[in-house]
């Protein structure tokens, strides 16, 4: 490994919610260092969860964040001339990575409604254990059963 490692930035917490994951999720959400239009999508999307919901948002949004995040992932590795996909686990700040990355990339392919809606709609559908990035979750855990036989060529 060359060089220093990178220092881990403290994130400071949003200033509606006073939660740091909420904030981490202004910093996903936000394009081209628009912040603040990041904050109104988040806390219009907060407002219509809990609408919907009757419910904390806070809540609805750890829920939707448990349900997404993995435990095992696979990384490629070449033994001998071949590729194998080996199970891994994640760590936690990747798991999070992970899961924030999933929610809005479900969340910006679906096309015809504002930004906050369709993040409102897949927060709530991933609390619930249902959505597309909840789908893409059990896919990667899926693959990672598949190749638990590999698991010995991991270091």
């Amino acid at each position: 490994m060359r060089g220093k490692s990178a220092v881990l930035r403290v994130i400071a917490p949003d200033s509606k919610f006073s939660n740091v994951q909420v904030a981490k999720l202004i910093n996903y959400v936000m394009v081209d260092g628009k912040k603040t239009t990041a904050q109104d999508i988040v806390y219009t999307a907060f407002d219509i969860i809990s609408e919907k919901t009757k419910s904390d948002p806070v809540e609805v949004f750890e829920n939707a964040l448990k349900n997404t995040m993995p435990s095992l992932e696979v990384k490629s590795k070449r033994v001998g001339g071949a590729n194998y996909q080996i199970p891994m686990p994640v760590r936690g700040e990747r798991r999070l990575a992970l899961s924030f990355r999933w929610l809005l990339d479900t969340t910006r392919h679906k096309k015809g409604r504002p930004m906050a809606q369709k993040l409102a709609d897949e927060l709530i559908a991933a609390a619930k254990g249902e959505g597309d990035a909840v789908r893409k979750k059990q896919d990667v855990q899926r693959m990672a059963e598949a190749n638990k036989a590999f698991a010995h060529f991991a270091r």
